[in-house]
């Protein structure tokens, strides 16, 4: 191994202990609370470091999301991909495919959804922005592909397919909101599955062709 892939490795490898840390630390402090000072502490590392990775505490937030995207991304591809499934069918894997990517990291995609909505998107640098646009039109991109399929072969209202897929996501993100803020008032309550199962079930009820 060089001297440069050396070099390069660990500074990746330095970015994911940064990340590791703040996903602790922003889980027990929240993201008003914690610090870039409370971060540098739980990675042991001197503030001033990880300042030579990410810009402020938002991009380190912000790169929180990026990781739950790229995986989210999978997950809508792997969905397209298969060969052997009608739209309908798709839409249903979809739907349990999402509910995965939130299992997966349900701290993170809460955040990914706070953070789309707030003004520290105003705190990122371009490249950051770029990059969360891009996957993110990839994911409504995934979810409007499988709807425009069903649309074209007659099972499902001729929509505008990308509007439909941001209303599939509204649901989702704003079911998981909506959820997570009664989970905080009581813990023993969480009827998340069932409450998107039940939301997703009306929407392809709702964009299904009447006979």
């Amino acid at each position: 191994m060089g001297i440069q892939e050396r070099k390069v490795r660990e500074r990746e490898r330095r970015r994911q202990q940064i990340i590791v840390a703040a996903k602790r630390v922003f889980s027990e402090k929240g993201f008003n609370k914690a610090t870039m000072e409370d971060i540098a502490s739980e990675a042991e590392l001197s503030p001033g470091t990880l300042y030579l990775y990410f810009k402020n505490k938002e991009e380190l937030y912000a790169s929180l999301s990026l990781r739950i995207l790229q995986y989210l991304n999978i997950r809508v591809q792997h969905v397209n991909d298969e060969k052997n499934m009608d739209p309908e069918k798709k839409m249903i894997a979809l739907q349990e495919a999402m509910f995965d990517v939130y299992n997966f990291d349900p701290l993170t995609i809460i955040n990914l959804f706070h953070l789309q909505s707030s003004e520290t998107l105003k705190n990122l640098s371009p490249e950051f922005l770029t990059e969360i646009n891009e996957l993110s039109r990839k994911s409504i991109g995934g979810v409007a592909n499988i709807i425009d399929e069903g649309i074209k072969k007659g099972l499902f209202i001729e929509k505008h397919p990308t509007a439909l897929a941001d209303i599939f996501w509204s649901l989702f993100s704003g079911v998981i909101l909506w959820e997570a803020s009664k989970n905080i008032l009581d813990e023993e309550k969480d009827y998340l599955k069932n409450t998107l199962e039940i939301a997703f079930n009306i929407f392809l009820k709702g964009i299904k062709k009447t006979p």
